[in-house]
């Protein structure tokens, strides 16, 4: 046994699910065959604890390391403010200079909150508007984090997240007290939606949505959601932590010219380091003066830094078109060499968060194709997140890398169908869902 499988058979004794993110979790990828952890991590490069150096095609941080792994220019800035000390009794600048900046970037937004996780930032912003609103009630659109207000939605006998997120997320040590003050809605979906308005609408303290994710929204949807919001006195946050920065540059709701009364920032805004921000109008704000929201480690200077020299870097290098050019090329090889092959994919959504869907037996095929382009050198399944490292002389080894794996996958199917797939994998087939680790 590797390294890195001993010691992750050894950390899901120690550490409750084993990792501290659901994404992280190996078998989401390849059970017993996944690397688990990096020893090293510079560009779209990551090599482990064994020793395997592999190109990652995968969400490189969890979306977070837009510009890559360890960018020296990001770095630099990280570096000087702690050789000058990244925590004091006193306040960092910087994160003045970051709420201006985030502010100039979104003229709508006159005031900031800083914390260094998403899910502490939209727990955040749902305490403000409360506060603002006077109500309880939230209005969930896809996924926000793991705090009370997000896991209320599955108490009782609601299990509303299994359609805006993913099954197997029990509310278990949620209040059950919280019944009824988180309801959800699928994308699109206006029926759902006004059926929250037309039974809540005076109890709404705000909709949390993200704008888009894998694609563009409907005509007018986002127009309606802020007008029936507003109507009825709520507030209407946009959760960018995923989607911003990376369709344009800063919030994706900037392109569809529909502002929100706040915006949620966190992930590729540090550029791995942690750092996360809720800007919003002073209106929507105002509950911020009167409910208490203070942490110690909201105050360091290493988070707004990275922020700071992370969106220089963004801005001076247009990343966003650079990860469109490169996730249309990653789709395009995808679908190049499973046609080459005979083997039927579908490549939908944003380019800045390419993907493809196998469209028979898709966990066992996904599970597959991880393991193979393992051998191949590369960490990779059906989801990837472009970023400023990749470059053609990556994306022509992948291509190489795709032309054999969808091959080897062809000959596999055509050899036994569904049962000869799950003999090559060799392991577990990946899981889809939140899951207990241990017996």
């Amino acid at each position: 046994m590797s390294i890195s499988e001993n010691l992750y058979k050894h950390a899901k004794q120690r550490i409750p699910a084993g990792t501290q993110l659901l994404s992280k979790r190996p078998e989401m990828f390849a059970p017993n065959q996944w690397p688990n952890y990096a020893a090293k991590a510079v560009g779209c490069e990551v090599w482990d604890l064994d020793g395997n150096h592999y190109y990652d095609m995968t969400t490189n941080g969890i979306g977070a390391c837009l510009l890559g792994y360890s960018d020296p220019d990001i770095n630099k800035a990280v570096i000087d403010r702690i050789t000058n000390g990244c925590m004091s009794s006193l306040n960092p600048p910087e994160e003045v200079y970051l709420a201006d900046k985030l502010c100039e970037i979104h003229p709508w937004a006159e005031n900031v909150r800083f914390a260094r996780t998403g899910g502490e930032i939209a727990a955040i912003a749902v305490r403000i508007a409360r506060a603002t609103t006077g109500r309880d009630v939230v209005a969930i659109c896809g996924y926000h984090g793991w705090s009370d207000w997000y896991l209320a939605a599955n108490l009782g006998d609601s299990k509303g997240l299994d359609g805006v997120h993913l099954p197997g997320l029990q509310p278990a040590g949620v209040p059950r007290g919280l019944k009824g003050t988180s309801l959800t809605f699928n994308y699109g979906d206006k029926e759902a939606f006004d059926k929250i308005i037309a039974e809540y609408g005076d109890r709404l303290a705000c909709v949390i949505m993200e704008p888009c994710r894998n694609n563009m929204p409907p005509e007018g949807w986002l127009e309606y959601i802020r007008d029936e919001v507003h109507r009825v006195g709520g507030l209407l946050i946009f959760d960018e932590i995923t989607i911003g920065w990376r369709l344009n540059f800063g919030g994706s709701h900037l392109q569809f010219g529909v502002n929100p009364d706040m915006a949620l920032f966190a992930k590729a805004m540090g550029n791995g380091h942690p750092i996360a921000a809720v800007i919003g109008t002073k209106e929507a704000m105002d509950g911020a003066h009167t409910s208490f929201i203070s942490s110690t480690y909201w105050t360091e200077g290493v988070g707004p830094t990275a922020a700071l020299a992370t969106i220089e870097k963004m801005e001076k290098t247009k990343v966003w078109e650079y990860v469109a050019n490169i996730g249309n090329t990653v789709k395009k090889d995808w679908a190049d060499a499973a046609a080459r092959h005979g083997v039927e994919i579908t490549t939908p959504g944003f380019p800045c968060l390419a993907h493809f869907g196998f469209k028979e037996n898709g966990l066992e095929m996904k599970t597959l194709f991880t393991v193979l382009m393992l051998k191949q050198g590369f960490m990779a399944n059906t989801g990837m997140y472009p970023t400023l490292a990749h470059n053609e002389e990556v994306l022509k080894i992948h291509r190489e890398a795709l032309d054999k794996v969808f091959a080897e996958m062809a000959a596999i199917v055509k050899k036994g169908g569904k049962e000869a797939v799950i003999e090559a994998i060799g392991g577990p087939v990946c899981q889809t869902g939140f899951a207990r680790l241990i017996d």
